[in-house]
């Protein structure tokens, strides 16, 4: 099977070579290149049975490598279990038009930062007023910047909590049936995205490159603000859980989800790398689109993130500032069991173990024996 490994491998010599990267896309590249190879580094161990030698080549863990998220996925999971709330959850994604996408490219660090803010005071604003919940409520956010052909395509994914809590301290459920217009969520999104915006550009801390170097003229950005208020933006939401349970399974579609899985990738040829996208007619089946090697390159690499940059926030009675005293109480007016996590603690080895069932410590020559680490062999990444 092709991976995204095997892509970097044959097509970005030639891409990086003929284009300016960020250290953070090179960092990224040089991850999946070197992931699981003797660059990474090796753990050697021996049967303590039969003396049969393995050798294990470290994994890379950068957060863009399709082959590392799996462990990191499954604990993240596991946790967010003690933080459920005996309540209806929301799925909720809100989106900036394509007119802004570039903008937003040229400037990641702070117009991301934006678009949390902005969408974090939306549902606070909305959840607060006694129209909708009158409640203080809790939600996370992820940032996603892809679409399924990789074109650049921010937006933000957020699971709310149906319900919140009160001034006077007693818990108010939204019942079942999301409790806020979408057409609403979007206009307000705006207003406050936007309302941001232009003193960001007013203290000269946005930059304007190539096609786009024409915004910098305050004319021509106060005619594009203008576009903008007058464009209607998008979102969406739906019930997406039926218990907390269901929750913390559905999270994790969304957390560590990267710009693309190796099981998309369907096939390489002498320039192309060729992925499966969904269907737009809502059916569930795929097609395939085939790219460029560079191209595939190029797509991908749009969506490394900054340096540092915090991808999963927790806000309102998630937040982790709260989980001792907020969510505690949410819990207690819900009557909620927390999950207690599984695998708080554990290392890889024996995550995989609790959850696949499958000790790799044991001899893959013998079946009897265990594999008793001797030697380790560094790296660099």
């Amino acid at each position: 099977m092709s991976t995204v490994q095997d892509a970097f491998n044959k097509f970005y010599p030639d891409y990086s070579a003929n284009h300016k990267l960020s250290d953070q896309q090179q960092k990224a590249a040089r991850a999946i290149i070197n992931c699981h190879t003797e660059a990474m580094g090796a753990n050697i161990s021996v049967c303590d049975d039969c003396g049969h030698q393995s050798v294990h080549y470290n994994s890379c863990r950068n957060r863009h490598c399709p082959s590392c998220q799996g462990v990191d996925r499954a604990v993240w999971a596991d946790a967010r279990g003690s933080d459920s709330i005996n309540a209806p959850y929301f799925h909720v994604v809100f989106t900036v038009p394509e007119q802004l996408r570039m903008l937003v490219y040229q400037n990641k660090e702070i117009l991301y930062k934006l678009m949390y803010k902005a969408t974090a005071d939306t549902i606070f604003a909305l959840a607060g007023d006694k129209k909708y919940l009158g409640a203080k409520t809790g939600f996370f956010s992820v940032l996603h910047t892809w679409g399924q052909n990789l074109h650049y395509h921010p937006h933000i994914h957020i699971v709310l909590v149906g319900g919140g809590l009160t001034d006077t301290g007693r818990w108010r459920s939204s019942g079942k049936k999301f409790f806020i217009p979408v057409k609403v969520l979007a206009k307000l999104f705006r207003g406050k995205f936007l309302a941001s915006l232009k003193p960001l550009f007013n203290d000269g801390k946005l930059d304007f490159f190539g096609q786009f170097s024409g915004l910098a003229d305050p004319g021509a950005f106060k005619s594009l603000l203008t576009k903008l208020y007058k464009t209607d933006w998008y979102a969406y939401t739906k019930r997406a859980f039926s218990g907390p349970l269901a929750v913390v399974k559905y999270l994790a579609r969304y957390t560590h989800r990267i710009a693309i899985a190796n099981n998309r990738i369907a096939g390489i040829g002498e320039n192309t790398v060729s992925i499966t996208v969904r269907d737009r007619s809502g059916t569930g089946g795929t097609s395939e689109l085939t790219l460029d090697g560079q191209e595939f390159i190029r797509r991908f690499l749009m969506h490394v993130l900054p340096r540092g940059f915090v991808k999963i926030r927790y806000y309102g009675v998630l937040a982790v500032r709260n989980r001792k005293t907020l969510l505690v109480l949410c819990q207690k007016l819900t009557h909620t069991i927390p999950n207690k996590p599984k695998l708080k603690g554990l290392n890889s080895i024996e995550v995989v173990f609790v959850l696949l069932g499958i000790d790799v410590t044991i001899c893959p020559c013998c079946g009897i024996g265990k594999l008793v680490p001797v030697n380790s062999l560094g790296g660099s990444p």
